[in-house]
């Protein structure tokens, strides 16, 4: 194992395959490759790698010419796996001594999509929760019984390893790094900029494939949505919530559930602790006030949410943010 590189948090190194999609090249590139300092956005130095040697061909007969090698994961504080060619491939060994050796020195490691194959592989995953796309998620728990495969969730962060389902979660993955690393406001910045919701709620269950007809209940319970976003610190019941959307009880849950992916009482409490978790980087309210405003009830009711869900406590992760 080479320490010599200092890792430096600020570079991105993204692995290039031959085989590799464009567009999930392009995740972390637009995310993390453009240059947004005028909006307060730090600069960061993105390495495109290429994993193998010759001229790397993407999905839509575009070449790709990567402008480093795997030595370009040396200094890398993140490495990301773009997703892979194809799940029934195991990733070459050289890719896959690199990944074990960038985060034996330290780097975070990131499976977008099939990507979470690679590190799998690569034995990164050994004992920990990930996830993927959902049309691959079956193979992957027969194929990594060692892992703990969460297939309804759109990203899974064990803090040295990350991986996402399928897709456009690649995108929700890496808003969430930026969040992580830098704040809600950083990752709305650039959520702004290439035109996405800074945090999606729900998980990919949604989007299996089914056949949802888009109906004037659908368009009513958004507009039910956006309300109770506005108004999180009253109590909310379904009986109340079902009436303002002029649904029953039971067509209401079943309209939810599609939309969302998850059931009313964890759908509101993700919006609780997401507004939650911008008041404690961006204000210096008192616990108290915030589990106001945010309808948790009491600082004991936030602290004890805010903990199961993010494994820290509201202090600690407002000490890691909150700008003096």
């Amino acid at each position: 194992m080479n320490n010599r590189y200092p890792l430096d948090p600020n570079t991105i190194a993204v692995l290039a395959f031959d085989g590799i999609s464009l567009f999930h090249l392009s995740v972390p590139c637009l995310v993390f490759g453009e240059d947004r300092t005028e909006v307060g956005v730090p600069r960061f130095n993105l390495k495109v790698c290429a994993a193998e040697s010759g001229p790397l061909h993407s999905t839509a007969g575009v070449n790709v010419a990567a402008p480093f090698d795997l030595d370009g994961l040396h200094e890398a504080g993140t490495v990301i796996v773009p997703s892979w060619r194809d799940p029934a491939e195991r990733a070459p060994q050289t890719m896959l001594t690199a990944l074990r050796q960038a985060h034996a020195r330290g780097a975070r490691i990131v499976g977008l999509c099939l990507g979470a194959f690679v590190l799998a592989d690569a034995g990164l995953l050994d004992g920990k929760a990930a996830t993927t796309h959902w049309s691959s998620a079956s193979l992957f728990a027969q194929r990594y019984p060692q892992v703990v495969v969460k297939p309804e969730v759109l990203y899974v962060d064990e803090g040295d390893v990350v991986t996402s389902a399928g897709t456009a979660a690649g995108l929700d993955c890496c808003l969430h790094l930026l969040r992580r690393d830098w704040g809600a406001e950083v990752a709305n910045r650039v959520a702004r900029r290439i035109v996405l919701a800074p945090h999606r709620q729900g998980g990919q269950a949604q989007y299996v494939e089914q056949t949802l007809p888009v109906s004037g209940a659908d368009h009513r319970l958004s507009r039910v949505l956006d309300w109770v976003q506005h108004h999180l610190d009253q109590v909310h019941n379904l009986d109340a919530l079902a009436e303002r959307a002029a649904m029953g009880r039971r067509s209401f849950t079943r309209h939810f559930r599609q939309i969302t992916g998850v059931t009313v009482g964890q759908w509101l409490l993700n919006q609780r602790l997401a507004h939650a978790q911008r008041l404690l980087e961006t204000t210096d309210h008192s616990m108290d006030a915030i589990a106001q405003v945010t309808g948790l009830g009491s600082a004991v009711s936030l602290r004890k949410h805010f903990s199961t869900a993010f494994g820290t406590s509201p202090t600690v992760y407002r000490k890691q943010f909150l700008q003096g």
